[in-house]
């Protein structure tokens, strides 16, 4: 009998909040997709979130070009650079232990073609050390994944709303209503899967398509604002903790009003300074 490997053999336990020495891996998402079993991802865009997400228990990490809109003070993702999404997901791969770490290609990284997509995701595995990429697109990236893909690059594909496109789409309107569209995004998705993805984000898509798009893939499916159905579902962390300012969208649920318990914290803060009373005896060296 063929013994594996100890990178080749799955997660002990489910793949949240299994124990192990090694990174999750694609592997382990594709014998996920077969036990049924449901996972969560976050973004993360820095060491120190990122080491609490990891021990937590969260199995895939996602270091989104999303870091343009709630962490580096854009308009949209689309002016987010690879020196930025390098930097920045080395910093997340350096506060992991376990997690599986995905890198997205930027706006303008992968579109003149599968050259340039493979150029720029090989920066991100060799200078960030991610495990896998995330690209936007269906049929018109299959060629960029399929070459990633026979390269050695694991892809994670971005089907339904791309946000990337969003001069394009002049704002975030939800994919896939209508036959047509529907039918369109059914060809986009099991394009990027014959390609060779092992996993494909569906953003903003009614329930239902998604549902019957999660039961033709053999690939799991990655929900955000695509209903129930999905395989695993992902939020902007910034989101799911409340950190951001202002409307949100209908998909997101907020756990926590961490805005509010960080302003609670630095107005504190502020008002010992005032007050004399920080730093106190027990914050003084003699």
């Amino acid at each position: 009998m063929t013994q594996l490997s100890p990178a080749q053999k799955p997660v002990d336990k489910s793949l949240y909040g299994g124990t192990g020495s090694r990174r999750v891996t694609v592997r382990d998402i594709a014998a996920a997709k077969e036990r049924g079993e449901k996972w969560p991802m976050l973004t993360a865009y820095d060491a120190m979130t990122a080491s609490v997400f990891d021990e937590a228990g969260i199995p895939v990490l996602l270091v989104g070009d999303s870091m343009g809109n709630c962490h580096l003070g854009y308009e949209s993702t689309v002016p987010v650079t690879m020196d930025e999404i390098t930097l920045l997901s080395a910093a997340v791969v350096r506060g992991t232990k376990r997690a599986l770490v995905v890198g997205d290609l930027p706006f303008g990284a992968y579109q003149e073609g599968p050259v340039q997509a493979l150029r720029n995701a090989t920066r991100l595995v060799k200078e960030a050390g991610v495990g896998a990429v995330k690209l936007e697109g269906g049929e018109r990236s299959a060629g960029q994944v399929e070459l990633l893909v026979s390269s050695g690059i694991p892809v994670m594909a971005h089907v339904g709303l791309t946000p990337q496109s969003v001069n394009a789409y002049g704002g975030y309107p939800v994919q896939g209503r209508g036959e047509e569209a529907a039918q369109q995004l059914l060809r986009d998705a099991k394009a990027v899967q014959d390609a060779g993805a092992f996993a494909v984000v569906l953003e903003a898509v009614p329930a239902e398509l998604a549902a019957e798009v999660t039961r033709s893939l053999y690939i799991p499916t990655v929900g955000i604002g695509a209903g129930l159905d999905c395989d695993a579902q992902v939020l902007v962390w910034t989101d799911m903790a409340g950190l951001n300012a202002g409307r949100v969208p209908k998909f997101v649920k907020q756990y926590l009003d961490l805005r509010a318990l960080l302003g609670g914290a630095a107005k504190s803060f502020a008002e010992d300074v005032v007050a004399g009373a920080f730093p106190a005896e027990s914050h003084t060296f003699h």
